[in-house]
């Protein structure tokens, strides 16, 4: 969920070059709708080389941003990207399209571990294919932290006012306060959140800025101490300011996966397969691994990691065993949603 959003030149160029491309080679096409960034470019014209199938690429910046779209119908996508509860959400208002794995030559890449995850919110992982997953902690600068950072209780220490950045994001910003106070954090009971919102209310002024992919960015250039950050981000991070450390909280946190899917009135559905079982493929996950930084739950790939640091990297494929109170994110219904909508506006306004 959770994802560099920000949509770089090369991305842009590669996807009108694809968009564009066809011939007399040409199979037919796709239409995907991905999270920005959240693919390596050269998978797409790869796919386009080996199969003749023109891919069409766009892409969104949230969960909510794509829903109305797939749900309106008026844009017509073959494969889609959603994350975990959007997925339950997608499924429960009948827009997707079961998927035939018997029709998926690599779908057996797939870690069973993770297909036993992914069915919280799809149960028979009937209508979606895991694509990436991870966790969301603090990211902290060593040189700019002297207390210990084990607990989200830090984000409300008066210590490092105009330095905490949080996440711009209903769920991930309660999500923050309710494992703090004990709580679900896919609760709907109206006291917890409302106990949560005050939490997020006190923690306001001290709060440099809600943002998403800006974390990243300020946290590499040294503007924050401290900040809310999905963990394939943490260890890009890293890798640019050795400084930066990323913890899961005692409290637990969000264990979240982001899933392939096809909309039931996708036009060109045989392409869609095509599509995500080339993905699938241990070479070409451990590709998309490698540029995007978010773990893969494609054991094939992982099998394929020459660099040890990733590959036993804690950040990248933790031992969940060893944290307490993980959930993945649910479809809390619309009335719950719209509480928790009109709670996050009233911490905004603040």
């Amino acid at each position: 969920m959770k994802k560099r959003i920000l949509i770089t030149l090369l991305t842009s160029v590669v996807a009108f070059a694809i968009t564009a491309c066809g011939g007399d080679e040409e199979k037919g096409k796709v239409v995907v709708y991905n999270w920005g960034e959240y693919i390596d470019p050269e998978t797409l014209t790869a796919f386009e080389e080996e199969t003749g199938i023109q891919v069409i690429y766009d892409e969104f910046e949230t969960n909510e941003i794509m829903y109305p779209k797939i749900e309106a119908g008026a844009s017509q996508y073959d494969v889609v990207c959603p994350s975990d509860y959007m997925i339950k959400k997608m499924i429960d208002n009948d827009l997707l399209e079961e998927i035939d794995t018997s029709k998926l030559e690599n779908y057996g890449n797939i870690g069973k571990q993770y297909l036993k995850e992914a069915e919280g919110f799809d149960p028979g992982n009937k209508y979606s294919v895991p694509y990436c997953w991870g966790t969301v902690g603090i990211l902290y600068n060593k040189t700019m932290v002297s207390d210990p950072v084990d607990s989200w209780s830090i984000l409300w220490n008066e210590k490092y006012k105009d330095s905490i950045l949080m996440q711009d994001s209903v769920r991930d910003a309660f999500m923050v306060a309710e494992k703090l106070n004990g709580c679900s954090m896919n609760t709907t009971d109206a006291f917890e959140l409302e106990k949560a919102k005050n939490m997020l209310v006190k923690q306001k002024p001290l709060v440099q800025a809600y943002v998403v992919d800006q974390v990243r960015d300020k946290m590499i250039g040294g503007e924050a101490a401290l900040g809310v950050i999905y963990s394939g981000e943490a260890i890009f991070t890293q890798r640019e300011n050795p400084d930066l450390e990323y913890v899961i909280p005692k409290e637990g946190t969000n264990v979240w996966i982001d899933g392939w899917v096809i909309p039931q009135n996708a036009p060109n559905k045989e392409n869609a397969l095509k599509f995500i079982d080339y993905m699938c493929r241990g070479d070409v996950a451990l590709k998309n691994f490698e540029f995007i930084t978010y773990s893969t739950p494609n054991e094939a790939a992982q099998a394929m990691i020459e660099d040890g640091d990733i590959k036993d990297s804690p950040i990248a494929f933790p031992d969940l065993s060893q944290y307490k109170n993980l959930e993945t994110y649910s479809y809390l219904g619309e009335e719950a949603d719209a509480l928790y909508n009109e709670l996050w506006k009233e911490v905004k306004s603040e």
